[in-house]
């Protein structure tokens, strides 16, 4: 009794232990992954340049990043959906496949096995609010399964917009003066010609700074992401059925041999009826030669 008492309690101690280990590789393994999707999330979301709610500045702010994802298609996929939930649009994306080497081998006589060798890439484009960037990043930051490169800028454009802004007003006064100037004092044909063509310059100069004062606020509200996506690459192996040789489409012996005979018969045919042709020049030569005989040999 003593000795099952004992066996039954280290039966006990030694499943403790497993359990035990097992729970403890379990909680590094998930430790792990969480310290490794935080890390990627950390390496490439960031707070550059973000702007305060009273702050004059106005910032351009644009993302390149590379990174290598497990599906190219699911990831654009992931992306695309997080991009127009964020309230931001794609701009371009060309998802392909580049083929790295195709291989043919044949495994019977009427089978070959076609290995091919090939990667998928995307690269996309995408325009996201300025105030949404670091959380789309960060929602990119999911898929990535190794980053090549992140680079973020933020281009002070304060300068520029005020810089447009008062030229907008030089060339609105300037065009008040001038049209004021035509109306009142414009008398010879000359003078007015030249007048209409200084305020024709006048509002395409500020029509010009209008123009750039918006594609300016466009870039400032909407931001700019590149992304290159790419996967390791993929083996992709089928059967299909073998091209068969030009011999194997040959007739038999039998076959070629008839084919043989009518050919030269064809050929006997024809030379026969060129001879035929030839009828006049025999029948002369035939005539010459009996004469020949005859008369001029004796």
């Amino acid at each position: 009794m003593k000795t099952i008492a004992k066996l039954g309690l280290t039966t006990l101690v030694v499943i403790a232990l497993l359990f035990s280990c097992k729970k403890a590789d379990t909680a590094t393994g998930e430790a792990t992954a969480d310290y490794q999707n935080t890390a990627d999330t950390t390496a490439v979301s960031s707070s550059a340049a973000v702007e305060k709610k009273d702050s004059k500045q106005k910032f351009i702010r644009t993302a390149d990043i590379k990174f290598k994802v497990r599906n190219v298609a699911k990831s654009t996929y992931a992306i695309e959906n997080a991009t127009q939930k964020f309230g931001g649009y794609v701009t371009y994306t060309n998802l392909q496949s580049t083929i790295q080497d195709q291989i043919k081998t044949k495994i019977s006589q009427d089978s070959t096995l076609e290995t091919t060798k090939y990667v998928v890439e995307n690269n996309m484009t995408i325009r996201v609010p300025n105030t949404q960037l670091d959380t789309v990043i960060k929602t990119i930051a999911k898929q990535i399964d190794f980053l090549d490169f992140r680079i973020i800028k933020a281009d002070d454009v304060s300068l520029k917009l005020l810089s447009n802004q008062l030229s907008q007003k030089r060339s609105s006064t300037n065009e008040k003066r001038v049209e004021n100037a035509i109306d009142n004092k414009g008398k010879k044909i000359n003078d007015i010609m030249e007048a209409e063509n200084t305020l024709a310059n006048q509002k395409e100069a500020n029509d010009n700074s209008k123009i750039e004062n918006l594609s300016l606020q466009d870039q400032i509200n909407f931001s700019t992401i590149t992304l290159q996506l790419y996967q390791k690459e993929t083996i992709k192996q089928e059967i299909t059925a073998s091209e068969k040789d030009s011999n194997a489409y040959k007739p038999n012996l039998g076959i070629q041999v008839i084919d043989s005979l009518k050919s030269g018969w064809y050929i006997l045919e024809a030379i026969f009826v060129f001879l035929l042709n030839l009828w006049p020049f025999i029948l002369i030569g035939l005539g010459s030669y009996f004469l020949y005989n005859k008369y001029l040999k004796k």
